[in-house]
């Protein structure tokens, strides 16, 4: 019998042809909406990168000199010195913050101490997130000052300058690395440690010749980003610097203090370099990390070590104490009258920045930039996301989005800001209706930390099967549907979590907004900026601590809310373990 002429197999196959039409608008649609998105970040971080650079090899009136402003750049000793100063104090840094970082995180993944104890540590390591960054050059100028409490300690040493840069970005730095280096140390195989133990080979050796060895890229990595962090950090070297200039310093003097903006693109492309290339590093590191996982790899279990547990609780407790004293010195300057004078208690710096002063319309500016970079943010990462990776038949657009996606992590908020200024402020740009609104501040807080985001959603998004897409369109249900009832609902937490990241770095960004802020969208963290300049230290230290009780409030939220969502949207979860 000739079944392609058979009815029911006409019907079943026109039947089967639908979900294909069907898929095929739904594709179009994901298609353009995924263009939407990859065209708002070619707007938003490619063409002001290639304004930088245009603006880099052209003289005022626009005419190309090539590498002239180059040239002059390394011809003069003051501003050749500032790239030196921020090669060689970057790299201190890293040579402080990543060594404290891989011990605190040695103790909380190989130690048997006690498990709410390293609850404890591990969120007292993470609260210099929250804050901005001159909170901790606000404190160590208040403990290490010409009038600070532990002067003495110095000896004839000031703290203006280097001492105080990389101490302050240390303390910035620091959990930036742990996170890396805790991840790095989670990825142990207990196979290689028992047999070691069977060969008898004493602690020390395996700690050199498995322990090492096998989170060498997670040194690796965080040794860039640490490094990338400070290169490219304002509100630190700004606040304590003195006359310690650094590249990030001089790209602000030469923008607004001397309006040279050619100056500023030569020094903006300055601070993309070593971005660029610990970015470089930081993808191969990754991929190579990942290929060392493997699926025979078993958990490793941590002995009971009594003296080296000891000592690890002993070093993690010292640490947090030095991180709670300094946002602690914070937080008591914005609570006593005058440092060092008048020692008593009182509020009136809470009252002069909220009700006083312009202050509070700063926090509240501050407040709206954070939550609608929040949802904003949220809503385009995930959505730009979800397109990438379950959408068929990209081809180069996946690419192409994936690498804009990414590249946002390798430009300095400075860069990213310099360059909006010179793009969107350009009489002939149809979006120059953005420049000095709120809507650009939020737009580069979107753009600037785009990438961790974005690979926060491509994470949890992986964890779906591509079948549900598949099913879906088999039965004629539009993408947006699947999307809405399964894929959202499953990656909520991750959703949640983006959007508290957002959040949190909104707060306390200053780097992006520098170069883009009014008086009427000025933002609390280039306030507290302009506070500390007026020598304001109590009004500046009540803002700052505003800030991160705000933040920590929020993740505060976040983390009940959290646990009521897994509890209803991932209850099969449970349910497939029982």
């Amino acid at each position: 019998m000739n079944t392609l002429a058979h009815p029911s197999a006409v019907k079943a196959s026109s039947f089967a042809a639908r979900p294909t039409m069907r898929w095929s608008r739904d594709e179009t649609i994901a298609r353009a909406i995924l263009f939407v998105v990859m065209a708002m970040l070619f707007v938003f971080l490619i063409a002001p990168l290639v304004t930088i650079l245009a603006h880099a090899v052209q003289d005022k009136d626009g005419r190309f000199v090539g590498l002239a402003h180059f040239i002059t750049y390394f011809q003069t000793p003051s501003l050749l010195r500032a790239a030196w100063n921020s090669v060689w104090v970057s790299a201190a840094v890293v040579m402080i913050s990543v060594p404290i970082a891989f011990v605190f995180a040695y103790a909380l993944t190989r130690s048997r101490m006690p498990a709410p104890l390293k609850a404890v540590f591990r969120l007292i390591a993470l609260i210099p997130l929250l804050a901005p960054s001159l909170l901790s050059a606000i404190s160590f100028v208040q403990w290490f000052g010409n009038q600070g409490a532990l002067k003495f300690l110095l000896g004839g040493m000031s703290i203006y300058g280097a001492p105080g840069i990389i101490l302050a970005e240390v303390y910035n730095t620091f959990p930036h690395a742990l996170m890396i280096l805790v991840t790095a140390l989670s990825l142990a195989d207990g196979r290689l440690y028992e047999a070691a133990a069977a060969l008898r080979t004493r602690p020390f050796r395996q700690f050199m010749t498995i322990t090492l060895p096998s989170c060498k890229y997670g040194l690796i990595s965080a040794a860039t980003v640490v490094f990338t962090y400070v290169v490219s950090d304002f509100g630190a070297p700004k606040v304590i610097g003195g006359n310690f200039n650094v590249l990030s310093v001089d790209v602000f003097k030469q923008v607004v203090g001397q309006h040279n903006f050619s100056i500023g693109a030569v020094v903006g492309m300055l601070l993309l370099l070593p971005s660029i290339v610990s970015f470089v590093i930081d993808y191969v590191v990754r991929r190579k990390l990942k290929a060392q996982l493997t699926a025979r790899s078993v958990p490793y279990s941590p002995k009971r070590r009594k003296v080296a547990d000891t000592l690890l609780t002993l070093f993690c407790t010292v640490v947090c104490g030095l991180l709670l004293a300094t946002i602690g010195m914070a937080i008591y300057t914005s609570l006593i009258s005058l440092w060092p004078y008048d020692l008593s208690f009182t509020l009136k710096h809470y009252h002069f920045v909220l009700v006083e002063s312009d202050m509070a319309a700063a926090y509240g500016n501050s407040l709206l930039v954070a939550m609608v970079t929040a949802v904003a943010g949220s809503l385009i990462v995930f959505v730009g996301a979800y397109l990438i990776e379950k959408t068929r038949n990209l081809g180069l657009m996946r690419k192409g989005m994936h690498l804009m996606a990414v590249l946002s992590m390798a430009v300095p908020g400075l860069v990213l800001g310099l360059g909006y200024v010179m793009f969107f402020n350009h009489p002939a740009n149809p979006l120059n209706f953005l420049y000095q609104t709120m809507a650009i501040l939020i737009i580069s807080m979107v753009v600037h930390y785009y990438t961790s985001s974005h690979l926060t959603a491509v994470t949890a998004l992986k964890q779906i099967d591509n079948e549900f897409e598949a099913v879906s369109a088999s039965l004629k249900v539009p993408f947006f549907k699947t999307f809405l009832r399964v894929t959202v609902p499953v990656c909520l937490p991750a959703i949640l979590d983006i959007g508290r990241y957002f959040f949190v770095v909104s707060m306390a960004s200053l780097s992006c907004a520098i170069f883009l802020y009014t008086p009427e969208t000025i933002l609390a963290s280039v306030a507290i900026m302009h506070l500390d300049d007026a020598g304001d230290i109590g009004p500046a230290s009540a803002l700052a601590s505003l800030i991160v009780v705000t933040s920590t409030l929020v993740c505060i939220a976040y983390s009940l809310l959290t646990r009521v969502l897994l509890a209803r949207t991932q209850a099969w979860r449970n349910l497939a373990r029982g």
